[in-house]
């Protein structure tokens, strides 16, 4: 099957699923932390925040996993001739999770931001008035209720997160894109391997869009939705 490949593009599957997953968590935390400073009182924290959002998502992916990779390879190893270090090779699989990461925690910032702002204040106050501390008014209140407006937002942002791993190839690193290029060009059946892909890609994404649809309705229970 797949000419002998298989089993490689099985390991090659399995990278890009631990790049996706932990390029979410990154994200995740540059998403909570962007967005708790872009709804600060406080400007230096607003302003960088502003700025993050606005130039990451104004780049294109593949130029920004570009740029960090190989500007990231030069700016670590100018740093480390100047301390007399020895060279440092950057490993691509680091530098695909911070720079994916570090796009899509843009676009988080921007979805947590929307769902924080969606929690009535009243419900805080009412929180803080109970005798409540802020981390049990965040906990018990503010927490459950973002999260239910962000999932949405989170979850198409994942599903083209996972699409975004296969960027990763670019700069070298052994995942399933990378293999099944390599295994089309030895045994000239370029469309076999990529079409094995697809259905990888697609599996992962059929099996996320569940679970994200199991999490909003966890998240909506006891919630009263309007008619039309």
């Amino acid at each position: 099957m797949l000419y002998g490949y298989l089993p490689s593009l099985l390991d090659g599957a399995w990278v890009t699923l631990q790049v996706a997953i932990l390029s979410l968590l990154l994200a995740l935390a540059f998403g909570l932390a962007g967005a708790s400073s872009k709804l600060s009182t406080q400007l230096l924290l607003r302003l960088p925040a502003t700025a993050y959002t606005t130039i990451v998502r104004g780049i294109p992916d593949l130029v920004m996993m570009l740029l960090v990779f190989y500007g990231g390879q030069m700016g670590v190893n100018l740093v480390t001739d100047a301390l007399g270090w020895d060279y440092v090779d950057v490993n691509p699989f680091v530098a695909g999770v911070v720079t994916l990461g570090f796009i899509f925690g843009a676009y988080f910032t921007e979805t947590f931001r929307g769902a924080f702002l969606a929690v009535p204040a009243g419900q805080l106050e009412a929180g803080r008035a109970f005798g409540m501390s802020r981390w049990q008014v965040f906990r018990r209140i503010l927490f459950p209720q973002m999260l239910r407006h962000a999932l949405p937002g989170l979850g198409n942002n994942w599903q083209v997160m996972q699409k975004s791993t296969a960027l990763v190839s670019i700069i070298g690193l052994s995942d399933i894109t990378w293999l099944a290029d390599q295994a089309g060009r030895t045994t000239r059946e370029p469309f076999v391997f990529y079409l094995a892909v697809c259905v990888f890609y697609l599996v992962m994404t059929a099996f996320s869009g569940l679970a994200f649809r199991w999490l909003e309705r966890r998240y909506s229970a006891g919630v009263r939705r309007g008619t039309t």
